[in-house]
């Protein structure tokens, strides 16, 4: 009996191993797959250790030829991609980002950037030119970006440098069409339709057999323009982009409503700046930067740019993706910060207003910071996965706008039906004089008013203009301090009708909270509402400028930046004029009066609840 025992155990024993050695025999024999929970991708452990990943370069060959060598431009592409792609066959959608920037960049010398202390209208010193640019990063990489949070989470990652900089060919136009056809050609490439080689020169052809030809992209800045330039051109297999407070219009960039004014931060840029700034290629090759240096920056440039009148015209409107959309088709998912002074938030706005309007799958996210921030990354993984990996997780259905109220982190924004919010109406609001102090704003027009008037001088900041109880340095309006919150939502309007004792004159406008904060505790969303620009000699067209004749009033309207803001009790909606912005205009000699017709001029404001709800919110309980 007891041998009989020791029998059974021992098969039984012998069994479980034979069963053990099956269960991990079949766990070797499976293929590492994306995984998805809650509609987003997972990361999976196969994909995960960066050892394991392949990495290789090649260059992509374009449609467009613009260094002048007589051959057609390559761009520089690296690939990062899990070894089940290579050793399992597994085929996997791409997450693609493109970049003037990898290589490197010039420095941002005073003597590289325009000069502005000088009279508008008036030719500006010459400015400065920039050394050589040093090439950083070694082959096969170009960028790491993306790579840690995508790869694991089972896809491929690529990026590409643009033309004209890097290894990539041809020249940088900062906007031109060979920013869109080069992204496209690498997507070609992707998908199937376009070649890649081993080498800049040679024909040993790279293929993309690892990509399911699902192509997303998203980027930050310039390298959020790029995936809208993609797009602009329709190309199949781009799905969804995820573009980063991206530069939409150089026009809007550079100039705003027929005015010459600057990025944030970045006095005296302009895009002949950016060119040299990002013109790293063919930093061995003398003769193919001086012919891009003189087609482009010394002819294109130069005769379209326009400094002089700060004019819209053909060199502009072909750096405005807002006319290129026609083709546009992938799912796009925007994201942005209203404090955003360098890349205006208006940027994002025009174009997801179009695309709204096409009908296409479209989602915004807005944060209260400044320039930069994607969307928290469950909200880009979702957007992805549905579109790429074609997992049904109904992110069409979402809430179109997700919004980062001002006390919240940026993980944690509140949804809204849409941008701007539908229960916002205007709500128009009239000046009532007051200078040098401070005039009212109020719901009733009144008449008779007149007019009152305020002297130009560039050395005041506006921050310093707003906080002045006295000053005749510009003119403020404000409103009854609120007894409750207001939700501002949408783009605030400016009429305004004004005279100039001088031919050409700044005009800025600046929606301020009062009263104004300062010291440590500030927050970017405690002060500035929101602000605009233009040039009075634009009063009847942004492509055509007049000189003004002195003391003659004319009529001028336009759209401040886009905001969505909650006002709090306790403070006063302030609407600020006053004509140069030190941190954003030219600084004419200081002199220039301007003056305000008062019964002809008013802010529409975009407020949810209307009128309703600012009458209630000035009502004093």
């Amino acid at each position: 009996m007891k041998k009989y025992i020791q029998h059974r155990i021992f098969l039984m024993c012998v069994s479980i191993m034979f069963f053990v050695f099956n269960i991990e025999a079949q766990v070797k024999m499976e293929k590492a797959v994306p995984v998805f929970k809650n509609g987003e991708a997972q990361i999976v452990q196969a994909f995960k250790n960066p050892k394991n990943w392949i990495i290789h370069d090649l260059w992509v060959e374009t449609e467009f030829d613009t260094d002048g060598d007589g051959e057609l431009d390559r761009m520089h592409t690296s690939v990062t991609r899990p070894q089940q792609t290579e050793n399992e066959g597994l085929k996997l959608p791409i997450i693609y980002n493109t970049s003037p920037y990898f290589a490197g960049t010039a420095s941002l010398s005073d003597d590289l950037m325009w000069k502005v202390n000088h009279e508008i209208g008036a030719t500006p010193p010459k400015r400065g030119e920039p050394g050589k640019i040093k090439l950083r990063g070694k082959r096969p990489v170009i960028s790491k970006a993306h790579t840690e949070t995508w790869v694991p989470r089972g896809y491929i990652v690529v990026h590409s440098s643009s033309p004209g900089t890097g290894l990539s060919q041809g020249a940088p136009t900062v906007g031109g069409d060979n920013e869109s056809l080069a992204p496209k050609a690498v997507i070609d490439w992707l998908c199937g339709r376009a070649n890649g080689y081993t080498t800049p020169h040679g024909n040993e052809k790279v293929e993309a057999y690892w990509s399911t030809g699902k192509v997303g992209m998203t980027g930050t800045s310039y390298n959020g323009t790029l995936p809208i330039a993609a797009a602009s051109t329709g190309v199949n297999g781009l799905e969804a982009i995820i573009p980063v407070a991206p530069n939409t219009s150089y026009y809007h960039y550079y100039r705003s409503n027929g005015l010459v004014r600057h990025p944030g931060g970045y006095l005296g840029e302009d895009i002949d700046v950016l060119y040299d700034f990002i013109h790293s290629g063919n930093s061995e090759d003398d003769l193919k930067r001086a012919y891009n240096n003189r087609t482009v920056r010394d002819t294109e440039m130069k005769n379209g740019q326009d400094r002089i009148t700060g004019d819209y015209n053909d060199f502009w409107a072909g750096r405005d993706y807002i006319h290129d959309l026609k083709p546009f088709k992938a799912a796009l998912l925007m994201s942005h910060g209203f404090n955003d002074w360098n890349v205006m938030p208006e940027h994002s706005y025009r174009i997801y207003d179009a695309i709204r309007a096409k009908g296409i799958p479209h989602q915004i996210y807005y944060h209260q910071n400044g320039h930069g921030g994607p969307p928290p990354l469950s909200m880009m993984n979702r957007w992805f996965t549905r579109y790429l990996h074609g997992v049904e997780n109904n992110v069409e259905n979402d809430p179109k706008a997700w919004i980062v109220r001002e006390n919240d982190k940026t993980d944690k924004p509140t949804s809204y039906k849409d941008y701007p919010n539908p229960d916002a109406s205007t709500v128009e609001l009239y000046l009532n004089g007051g200078t040098p102090k401070r005039g009212t704003l109020s719901l009733k027009k009144s008449s008779n008013n007149g007019t009152e008037t305020f002297v130009d001088n560039y050395s005041f900041s506006g921050s310093s203009l707003a906080i002045a109880e006295y000053t005749n340095h510009r003119l403020m309006y404000v409103s009854p301090k609120l007894s409750e919150p207001i939700h501002i939502s949408g783009l605030a309007k400016i009429k305004v009708k004004v005279a100039s004792n001088k031919p050409a004159a700044n005009l800025s406008v600046w929606l301020v909270s009062l009263p104004w904060k300062e010291g440590r505790r500030s927050k970017i969303t405690d002060n500035i509402i929101t602000r605009g620009w233009a040039d009075p000699q634009n009063h009847q067209s942004m492509r055509e400028s007049s000189p003004l004749v002195p003391d003659q009033f004319y009529d001028l309207e336009f759209e401040l930046q886009p905001d969505d803001q909650i006002i709090q009790a306790g403070q006063q909606i302030g609407l600020m004029i006053f004509s140069s912005d030190r941190d954003f205009t030219l600084w004419p000699e200081p002199g220039t009066e301007l003056t305000i017709d008062l019964d002809e001029t008013m802010i529409s404001l975009p407020i949810v609840g209307g009128n309703k709800a600012f009458k209630k919110a000035i009502t004093q309980k």
